[in-house]
This record gives structure tokens, C-alpha cells and sequence, in this order.
């Protein structure tokens, strides 16, 4: 029995693939660097199915369809390019080598050039949907050329998520050259650490203020979960806040330690925000409060020492407060994503990779993390403007914010008053603030820049580029 497809990488991620596309009617070739996976997945979840077994790269090679497609899903870094490496010696040129862990988008590129030069090709995919994604259909983003896609399309739009009126429309798309597709599964991530660290602040001020239990917060994100914040976060966070701990009766939420774990993804998303001069701050405050709440023991010795303000019972409307809460998250939410799409702007346009933006946002609305409702408001916003500058500007988005804002500020204010750390809602906050401002202080930065160091500026009377002697005035 030949294969349709190969997957090298047997962990929850690839198993459920191979599961998944066994189900389309593919027969898939399976291969792990510690053999017994592949004998434990042929004995138990894939017996009988049509699976193909191998225990050394060349039987795997020889086990599959020509031109070959070969699936790689190991960890990223220096174990891709280890599997490419003991790869190529056993293939012909026009094979396909597809990697579809989250992979830097700049090893792809590399990558990609490498292949290409020894008659490969090479295709970098983003696949997004976690374990349940991978076995009932992930959204994917595949980058590469689009010969080499149009090979395994069949295979990857079967297997992916669908969405619509007839649940017939996939979530897989091509996205652009080399990278793209691993740009834009990074940019994914990024928004999902923001989307989470904003829910997790809701929940913070929900509590932190207004002292409500978790079951009352559950039927709070419950309700909220029918309106525009309908998502697959607020769903999962509605039934966490429900659950009970088995041990101890107590909210499960509660026994968790408050120390978050992370991958990079998002982290690469900041760096890459840095580099090509797009503000971000939502997506880095994400960042930056997993960071701040790994340093555990070091934030429990600090409440010890460190004063903060004195605490008062909320005496207002807390009905009102409550969709205050809401407006806030939704507000940030929006600001949130207008810097994920900038981002993808820059970087389609620094690589000349004609990323349809619309697009994206429909390729998620399915089998990814940040499924929601909002993601249709995002592509009829480029459907309108394809140049769309900004999400905040567009005006269906300008009005919903605009509406938001009087209860937006009165929670980042409260968060302050009552000493609640909220760094995603205020940043949100404050880069809506910036970007609506026509003037900012950094006529000021500018005039400080060139005093100490000759950087020159811009003047707003004429056109040029100016140098004042400051210490010669002062001197």
C-alpha cells in the first residue's frame, strides 16, 4: 500500500492529523525518530485504518506516492532542519517537504531557498487549533509557491476546518511566498495572547472589584458570549469559571497557579512588531504579564513589602460596571487586532508577499484559537477598503469604539484606583488615545534627540530637515 501523504512527528499535534486525514480517505505514511510511537498508534488509535508503519526514513521515502509529501510536525528550531537534513538524500527532485509546527518565519524563508536550490520544494504551514483542532479540522495557513500548494490543496482543504450557513466554506487558503503562511500563523499567536491576557483582566476586575464568584462570572462571559464577543475564548472561559475542583470542591480556577507558561510565538510577534516600526503595545503587554506572573515568588515577597492603594468596597452600579467590563474588552479587542493587521501589512509589504488581509480573517473563523463572531466585522471592513489603514478607522469599527470608550476609561481608571493590574486594557487605551491624536509629545522627543545628539527634525512651518545649536543658546 502506497501513501497519499507522510507525517513525520507523532506527538498529540501529528497523530491528530494523521487521524484526520485517514478519515478524509487519504492513506497516510507515519514515521517517529523513537519507533515504538509509530508501533503504539498502529496498535491502538489507527489499527485498522490506512495507515503505513515505518520505522527508518527510507522505508517511510519509499512508501509513498510520487512526487512525495511529507509532513513534518516536530518541534521548531534545529529538530526541522535535523529531519530535512535526513531527508533529502532519499528524495527526487520535485518532492515536497511541508513543515507545519510554528516554525520563525525567517528559518522558512532560509529553508525554502535551500530546498529549492537541490530541486525540492518547500512549503511552510501554519496550523492552528490545538489538539482538537488537528483531529476535526484546524484553520491552516499555507506559505510557499503556489505549484507546490496547488499539489496538496486537496488534502489540506479536506482536512481543515469549515464554517458558513452550509458549513461548507474551508479555512485554508493560500497565503503568500516562502514565509507567509508561518508569518501569519505568528501573528495569529500574537493576537491570541492578547485576546486571553484581556479576557484574563475582565475576569481580574470582575473579581478584584466587584467580588463576584466564579460560577457568577461563568453566566457573566456566558451572556456575553451571544453578543459580539461570541468566540471560542469566551466559551472555553465561561465553562473553566463553572468547573469544579474534584478534590476540593473549591472553583477549579482557583487551585491553579497564577504562572503563565509560553511557547515564543508570542514573543517573536513583539520582536517582529520592533523591527518594522509597528506599534503593538497590546500584543507585548500579553507578552510581558505571562513574563510578570512567571516571576512567582519574587511577586509574593514584593505584596509583602510594596504598599498599594487602600481597599474600599465598590459601592457604584455594578450592573453598569459589569458592561463597562464588557465595553472595555471589546474596545481593546478591536485595537488589539488593528495591530495584528498592521503588522501583516508591514510584513507583506517589506517581503512582497500580497497578503489579502480580508482573507486572513476569514481563514480563522474556524479550527483556530481565535475563532469569533468579530473576525466577519474584520473582513467586510477590507472588503470595503482593501488599503484600510487601520481596523480603528474603519468606520463600523470607529463607531463601536467610540460607543465603548466612556465605559472603557471608567474601568483602566477603576483598574488604577483600586490598584488591579490591567496593562492590556490601558495600553489598548492609550495606543486608541495616540492614534486618534493629530499632535504628540514628540515634538519634545525630537527637540531632546537633537540637543544630545545632532538627529536633526522637522519643522511645521516649512519643508527641510533642521538642526538647532541648542548649547550654543544656552552656553
Amino acid at each position: 500500500m502506497t501513501a497519499d501523504i507522510g507525517l513525520i512527528g507523532l506527538a498529540v499535534m501529528g497523530e491528530n492529523l494523521v487521524l484526520n486525514m485517514e478519515s478524509r480517505g487519504f492513506t497516510v505514511a507515519v514515521y517517529n525518530r523513537t519507533t515504538s510511537k509509530v508501533d503504539e498508534l498502529l496498535a491502538g488509535r489507527g489499527k485498522g485504518k490506512k495507515l503505513v508503519g515505518a520505522h527508518s526514513i527510507p522505508e517511510f521515502v519509499a512508501s509513498l506516492k510520487k512526487p512525495r509529501k511529507i509532513q513534518i510536525m516536530v518541534k521548531a528550531g534545529a529538530p526541522v532542519d535535523a529531519v530535512i537534513e535526513e531527508l533529502v538524500p532519499h528524495l527526487d527532485k520535485g518532492d515536497i517537504l511541508i513543515d507545519g509546527g510554528n516554525s520563525l518565519w525567517t528559518d522558512t524563508i532560509r529553508r525554502t531557498k535551500a530546498l529549492e536550490a537541490k530541486g525540492l520544494r518547500f512549503l511552510g504551514v501554519g496550523v492552528s487549533g490545538g489538539e482538537e483542532g488537528a483531529l476535526r479540522g484546524p484553520s491552516i495557513m499555507p506559505g510557499g509557491t503556489r505549484e507546490a500548494w496547488a499539489e496538496v490543496e486537496p488534502i489540506f482543504t479536506a482536512i481543515s476546518a469549515k464554517v458558513g450557513p452550509n458549513n461548507d466554506i474551508p479555512c485554508c487558503a493560500y497565503v503568500g511566498p516562502d514565509g507567509a503562511g508561518h508569518y501569519v500563523k505568528m501573528v495569529h499567536n500574537g493576537i491570541e495572547y492578547g485576546d486571553m491576557q484581556l479576557i484574563c483582566e475582565a475576569y481580574a476586575l470582575l473579581e478584584g472589584v466587584l467580588g463576584l464568584s466564579a460560577q457568577e462570572m461563568s453566566d457573566i462571559f456566558a451572556e456575553w458570549n451571544k453578543g459580539e464577543l461570541d468566540s471560542f475564548l469566551i466559551e472555553i472561559t465561561t465553562n473553566i469559571l463553572a468547573t469544579k475542583d474534584p478534590e476540593t470542591g473549591k472553583p477549579f480556577v482557583d487551585v491553579i497557579l497564577d504562572k503563565a507558561g509560553q511557547k515564543g510565538t508570542g514573543a517573536w510577534t513583539g520582536q517582529s512588531a520592533l523591527e518594522f516600526g509597528v506599534p503593538a503595545p497590546t500584543l507585548v503587554e500579553a507578552v510581558f504579564a505571562r513574563s510578570l506572573s512567571a516571576q512567582k515568588a519574587n511577586r509574593v515577597a514584593a505584596s509583602k513589602i510594596l504598599a498599594g492603594p487602600a481597599q474600599t468596597s465598590f459601592t457604584g452600579d455594578k450592573t453598569a460596571f459589569i458592561a463597562a467590563v464588557r465595553d472595555a474588552l471589546y474596545a481593546s479587542k478591536i485595537c488589539s487586532y488593528a495591530q495584528g493587521f498592521q503588522l501583516l501589512a508591514a510584513a507583506s509589504d517589506n517581503y512582497k508577499w500580497d497578503v489579502d488581509l480580508g482573507r486572513m480573517a476569514l481563514l480563522w473563523r474556524g479550527g483556530c484559537i481565535i475563532r469569533a463572531r468579530f473576525l466577519d466585522d474584520i473582513f467586510a471592513a477590507y472588503q470595503k477598503d482593501a488599503k484600510l489603514a487601520n481596523l480603528l478607522v474603519a468606520p463600523a469599527f470607529a463607531a463601536k469604539v467610540a460607543q465603548a470608550q466612556t465605559g472603557w476609561r471608567w474601568v483602566v481608571g477603576e483598574a488604577v484606583k483600586r490598584g488591579v493590574p490591567a496593562p492590556a486594557f490601558a495600553s489598548a487605551l492609550s495606543y486608541y488615545d495616540g492614534y486618534r491624536s493629530a499632535r504628540v509629545s514628540a515634538n519634545l522627543l525630537q527637540a531632546q534627540r537633537d540637543y544630545f545628539g545632532s538627529h536633526t527634525f522637522e519643522r511645521t512651518d516649512k519643508a527641510g530637515t533642521f538642526h538647532h545649536d541648542w548649547v550654543g543658546l544656552h552656553s
